[in-house]
């Protein structure tokens, strides 16, 4: 357990994946080979992502997930730890695989990507509220996203709640847990689409992002915060007026991980203290300057 005197700490729960990437002038149609000029390995998973990208920022980042017993997990938490990411509460998995996404980025820096979940899918909800439940601090900061399973989210959300700790939910892709998550009050970072299927879901307006945001957050009580890509960034806060943080001028490379870049960094300035606007802004930069890079988080650290 940490003791009180120790700075802030931003506990990640999400995923963990290697990922292979291959760079190519266009995306293949259905039935269509297209040959790319290079593939690589990079170190992927939202919650992997996400929390090099907090300690990137100078955080004090743990990270809860599972890997498998394989050469694929070996060097994914060789490389998270050469990050300063904390995987003492990675679990190893004998029988499951570790996750693995195949990714294809065209010309736009667009991306298509495909994930095989592997033992992402053992994330247990006991487990992470048996760990959040001897660690967590109210000045720490909860960063949870769903490409695990939902007990596992709820877990989180719940115990960050439950001793008063800052939770930051990325509801990508936006399960249904995440509509059980709205009692316990996160802060959501949705993207455009992500936001408008949550108000759709409850039967809030989607006419537009700005009023699905706006009638979303009013409706769970807690901030959001959706991220826009090249149009940058709204944030709502129950009772405000929406700010809209305007996107910077950048050259896309690859947008891969922008999303994990931001939510990392986010977290990191939240659990500094930072108020929530000041974070978005400096977690929009994050952002911006990620997509500027091939791959989620650079390559593989191999040596």
């Amino acid at each position: 357990m940490h003791e009180t005197t120790c700075r802030p700490t931003v506990y990640v729960v999400g995923a963990i994946n290697i990922d292979i990437v291959i760079k190519t002038s266009r995306f293949p149609s259905p039935g269509e080979t297209v040959v790319g000029d290079r593939a690589e390995h990079h170190g992927g998973g939202k919650g992997a992502n996400a929390a090099v990208a907090a300690a990137r920022a100078g955080a004090n980042v743990v990270l809860i997930g599972a890997v498998g017993v394989d050469a694929n997990g070996e060097l994914a938490l060789a490389d998270l730890n050469s990050c300063n990411v904390d995987t003492r509460r990675v679990r190893r998995c004998d029988g499951a695989s570790t996750g693995l996404a195949m990714i294809v980025v065209d010309d736009a820096g667009e991306n298509q990507i495909t994930v095989g979940v592997g033992a992402n899918a053992e994330v247990a909800g006991d487990t992470v509220a048996q760990i959040l439940q001897g660690e967590l601090r109210p000045n720490d900061c909860v960063l949870v996203s769903t490409e695990i399973p939902g007990d596992a989210v709820l877990a989180a959300v719940e115990h960050a709640e439950s001793v008063g700790a800052t939770c930051v939910l990325n509801p990508a892709p936006p399960v249904d847990e995440v509509l059980d998550a709205f009692a316990y009050k996160p802060i959501l970072t949705p993207n455009a689409g992500e936001c408008r299927q949550l108000a759709m879901r409850i039967g809030l307006s989607a006419r537009d992002i700005r009023t699905a945001a706006t009638e979303l957050c009013e409706y769970t009580g807690a901030p959001v915060v959706v991220t826009m890509g090249g149009e940058g960034v709204l944030l709502c806060e129950p009772g405000k007026s929406p700010v809209h943080i305007e996107p910077l001028d950048v050259s896309v490379v690859d947008t891969t991980g922008a999303g994990d870049s931001f939510n990392g960094v986010f977290a990191a300035r939240l659990a500094d203290g930072d108020a929530i606007d000041a974070a978005a802004s400096a977690a929009n930069r994050a952002a911006a300057k990620s997509v500027e890079v091939f791959g989620a988080r650079g390559l593989l650290r191999t040596s």
